[in-house]
């Protein structure tokens, strides 16, 4: 069972998308609504088992023994040397259970709120699912391409076609498919080149073989080439303009996956491949990528300062918040060789891990919210709002524990990542670790100020939108309607993990922390 439950977590997704696709209307003689119904149960009900499998994948690992388990190893294309090899570490065992949580929660949100093309929106769906968790499982660098490149299609299509006409759906997602294909053309030539060099594509093999470790300009072209495909994908300033078009233009539950899942697939990318397979490379840039991730920390929160569509607001602030990634990953990297370093690098890793999944949960949250209230208002302009605090008050508590958490409050989830990162970059680069601290400040300001202060303080003016929505009607209504059920049961969930997190953030740890410590202390020893 060990050996296969990573296979089935990835493909019963992949099952569950082709059974949306059969016609039981026709078989059952159902009318178009009963049978939208069944696909859209059916779907969330398939969803559910990859996440019950996913928590047993993560009680089962062993963190006192670490590395790769639940490993599955067979011939695939005997040709080319390529295996289907899976397994899971303490990086991305968490990141399995993050991808299948959002898809199931997206999945429930979207059966209330999707009314066109029901059968093909849940197929792409679950489709997206499968090379999400693909990604995160896959220890060959050609089967780390395929599901790299499988959900590239299915997030096009659900940004393009199910998203808001207003917001240049098409253009949005042209863009956002253009800017990842590229970086995916720069690591498909580095994949060939590593390949090439050492007769290889077994990740677990590639950081005892260290690829053109004798040849720094080749091992810098490499280097390069896979981190410009991740930084894209995290999205790292420069090429973080893809975003902000993208989260706007999607519906709701492409927005969760995409901020709360699929940029994290830039990062773990960074921390699987770039940082173990070319180490002294990643040393000698390291410095370049610490002011690159300040850079997108403080520009993010700067223009998310600058933003009135709140859900554009919250896209940037994901630019600032990955930025921190960026900063713990950079600075590990400038303690490569280091055996004074290994803690404050592991410290420094840690936090970088623990902001992927906490950001996954908190800026989930965040675009269900902004849904909600799309739901209702129709419009996401701040300036139209104010007062809903006391027309909403369970709509304003969910979003003051989400918000707080994004923005590093103690106690909630938020904070451990940001507090890690700077324990670990403050004794490798303590300069640009200062300078980073700055965008903890301006994170506050834009949260506090633009959110919290327009959205839901001051009087209600009732004449600013004077129609809303019921959302258990979808009526026409003349007053904002609190959370109703389904809401509830998407948005509970997240915020029971921000507290849990915020209180117990060793959950997390224990899966990260072993893997980070033996990298960075198997490349101090050599």
């Amino acid at each position: 069972m060990n050996s296969s439950l990573l296979t089935l977590i990835i493909f019963i997704p992949l099952a569950g998308a082709i059974l949306t696709l059969l016609p039981y209307g026709k078989w059952l003689r159902w009318e178009k609504a009963r049978e939208e119904r069944l696909i859209k149960n059916g779907a969330i009900v398939i969803s559910l088992l990859p996440l019950l499998l996913s928590i047993l994948l993560a009680y089962g690992y062993n963190t006192a023994v670490g590395g790769f388990q639940y490993q599955t190893n067979v011939p695939w294309i005997t040709a080319l040397n390529v295996n289907f090899h899976l397994g899971v570490d303490g990086l991305s065992v968490p990141l399995v259970f993050l991808t299948t949580f959002l898809t199931t929660l997206g999945l429930y949100y979207s059966a209330r709120v999707i009314k066109v093309r029901v059968r093909e929106f849940f197929f792409l769906f679950l489709l997206l699912e499968v090379g999400m968790l693909g990604v995160f499982a896959a220890l060959d660098l050609v089967l780390f391409y395929v599901f790299w490149e499988l959900g590239l299609v299915p997030m096009y299509l659900l940004i393009g076609v199910w998203g808001q006409a207003k917001d240049r759906p098409q253009y949005s997602a042209i863009k956002f498919f253009l800017y990842t294909m590229a970086g995916s053309v720069l690591m498909l030539l580095a994949i060939i080149g590593v390949y090439l060099a050492v007769g290889t594509f077994d990740m677990v093999e590639l950081p005892r073989l260290k690829p053109f470790s004798d040849n720094f300009l080749l091992s810098s072209l490499a280097f390069w080439a896979f981190f410009i495909a991740f930084a894209i994908k995290v999205p790292s300033w420069p090429f973080h303009t893809w975003l902000p078009d993208a989260h706007t233009a999607a519906p709701t539950a492409g927005s969760v996956i995409l901020a709360g899942v699929m940029l994290k697939l830039g990062a773990y990318g960074i921390l699987r491949i770039n940082l173990p397979v070319f180490p002294d490379t990643f040393r000698a840039y390291g410095l370049v990528i610490v002011i690159l991730g300040v850079i997108s920390i403080i520009y993010g929160a700067l223009v998310s300062l600058a933003q009135w569509d709140l859900k554009r607001l919250i896209a940037y602030s994901s630019v600032s918040h990955m930025g921190y990634i960026l900063l713990g990953a950079g600075a590990a990297a400038l303690a490569v060789g280091s055996k004074e370093l290994v803690d404050s690098s592991t410290m420094a890793l840690d936090g970088a891990a623990l902001t992927m999944f906490n950001h996954g949960i908190s800026t989930g949250a965040l675009f269900f919210l902004v849904g909600i209230i799309y739901e209702r208002a129709h419009l996401r302009d701040l300036k139209m709002f104010g007062g809903l605090s006391s027309k909403l008050p369970y709509y304003y508590g969910l979003f003051a524990v989400t918000a707080f958490t994004s923005l590093g409050l103690p106690g909630l989830a938020g904070f451990w990542g940001e507090f890690f990162v700077f324990r670990g970059a403050f004794a490798i680069t303590r300069l640009w670790a200062a300078i980073g601290i700055i965008g903890v400040v301006l994170t506050a300001a834009y949260i506090l100020w633009k959110i919290v202060q327009y959205v839901f303080l001051g009087q209600y003016d009732p004449h600013k939108i004077e129609h809303w929505t019921d959302p258990k009607t979808g009526a026409d209504a003349h007053e904002p309607s609190d959370v109703v059920r389904y809401e509830k049961v998407t948005l509970w969930p997240l915020v029971f993990f921000m507290v849990l997190l915020g209180v117990l953030p060793s959950i997390l740890l224990n899966f990260f922390n072993g893997a980070f410590l033996t990298l960075m202390s198997g490349l101090a020893a050599k």
